[in-house]
Order: structure tokens, then sequence, then C-alpha cells
């Protein structure tokens, strides 16, 4: 009998003093239960600005941060407010430039890639629904620097930057082909901008035309990075 009471008194030992402890734990309980009604109640505190609760904010993203506090250099921040005003719109209209034969047995050297349809002019005559031999189409492509104008030195449509990087391409597609002894131009339409601390993201749709024919020979979306 004796265990038994020691038992029972050891629990009534063990509830008491939880009990104590959820009566020190309850008034701040109570307050942050409080914090979660004002938010609730007075839509103009916003409880994601609190120091503390911001730290396990579950909405609380790199993403949204970046927007919110980027601050660009002088030189991003007012080339990237004049490029912003040329979105939607042609920026550039090349020249027409000619596209040899010459130039495309150079390129099939360079790459190996000597099909007929571009290297041998009698059978592409004969054979091809082309009747002549035809610029590869990365070809093409490869000449988006030259046919913008972006490799003359002394034309830089991004004067402010210090560095121009050429970041890569998003699509390609080559709708129409170029036969030798054509020629193309292309043009330039700003189609997106991403801005960053110290660089800018510039997206533009190149579109390479053939001279008296509707169809264009490639579109292309070229990505830009411009470093300040």
């Amino acid at each position: 009998m004796k265990v038994i009471e020691f038992i029972r008194e050891k629990r009534r030992n063990l509830q008491n003093q939880n009990n104590q402890f959820i009566a020190k734990l309850e008034p701040r309980f109570k307050n942050l239960s409080d914090l979660f009604t004002h938010k609730i109640t007075m839509p103009f505190l916003n409880t994601l600005n609190n120091p503390w609760f911001s730290q396990f904010s579950p909405v609380d993203n790199e993403e949204t941060k970046t927007e919110e506090l980027l601050i660009q250099v002088p030189e991003a921040e007012k080339t990237y407010k004049n490029l912003l005003e040329k979105i939607d719109t042609e920026t550039f209209l090349g020249e027409w430039h000619l596209v040899e034969q010459e130039c495309i047995d150079q390129f099939a050297e360079v790459t190996g890639d000597n099909q007929w349809i571009h290297t041998d002019p009698i059978r592409a005559a004969k054979e091809s629904p082309f009747k002549s031999t035809i610029a590869h189409g990365f070809l093409t492509l490869s000449l988006i620097p030259k046919l913008t104008n972006s490799v003359n030195v002394d034309s830089n449509p991004y004067p402010e930057a210090k560095m121009v990087i050429n970041f890569g391409l998003n699509q390609v597609r080559f709708p129409y082909p170029v036969k030798a002894g054509t020629r193309v131009r292309a043009s330039i339409k700003l189609i997106n901008l991403v801005p960053m601390k110290r660089s800018i993201e510039v997206v533009n749709e190149v579109s390479i035309e053939v001279e008296n024919s509707k169809r264009v020979a490639c579109v292309a979306e070229t990505v830009l990075r411009l470093y300040f």
C-alpha cells in the first residue's frame, strides 16, 4: 500500500509541475495569438514586416527581396530606362548582305558539313527542289553579329556598358532557305529586359529576310548581357 501511495504522490507532483509550466507559457501564447489576431482584424498591420516573424515567413522568397531591394548602378539604371522605352519596337534595320557560294564553301570547310545541297551547285541545280545550293542554317545564324552591325566598334548601341556578352539563344527557326547568290538583311525588335544590379539582360528578336521574298530565312531570340 505504501508503494501505491508513493506512486500516486509522484503523479500528483508531476501534474502540479505541468500545470505551473503551462501557466507560465499561457501569456506568451496569448501574445502570439494577439499578433495573428491583429494581422486579421487590422489590415494595415503587416505581420510580415515584423523583423522576428519575417524570418519564418513562408512567402518571403529571394525573388521578392531582390525585386524590392534592387538598386542598380547609375550607368545600368540609365541604360535600362532608355531601353525600356523601346520595348516591342524595331530598334535596327541593317544593310543588304550578299551570301556567295564562296562563303558557303568556307563555312562547310570549317564545320565539316559538306552536304551537296550546300557545296555542289551542279547537282543542286538538277536534284534540289530549290534548284540552287543553299546556305547552312547555322551559317545564316552566325551572320547575325555582322548583319546587326554589332561587331562594328564605331556603332555601339550600348555605349554605357563596359562589356557586352552573347548569353545565348532562347529559340531559333529557319522558315526559308538562303540560296547562294542572294542578299539578306536583319532587323531587331527588343522584346524583353531583365534589370540586375550591375548588368541588364537584353532579349532581342532578330529576323533575317531574303531579298525579293515575303518569308524570312531566320527568326532568333538572342540574349545579351550588358555589364556596367
